[in-house]
């Protein structure tokens, strides 16, 4: 009975363990998430303000862009 209740007592701190991890793990990437939702909103801000600064520079990026874009798509083709 003995070694049962010593078995059963490695479990359940094993489980414990593996549990505390888990939980830890958790915390750390709903904090990186948070971190980069924020990363992402800050960037489409100064995106934003750059385009409205310069919006013939950023349509003849995106029409740029666009056309590689293509090209590298329907390259394979």
């Amino acid at each position: 009975m003995e070694a049962l209740d010593k078995a059963s007592h490695y479990a359940h701190n094993t489980f414990d363990k593996i549990a505390n991890a888990a939980n830890q793990t958790a915390d750390v990437l709903e904090e990186k998430g948070e971190d980069m939702l924020d990363a992402e909103r800050q960037l489409m801000r100064k995106t934003r303000h750059v385009v409205r600064d310069n919006p013939i520079t950023a349509l003849g990026i995106a029409a740029t862009a666009g056309f590689l874009l293509s090209r590298l798509l329907t390259h394979g083709r």
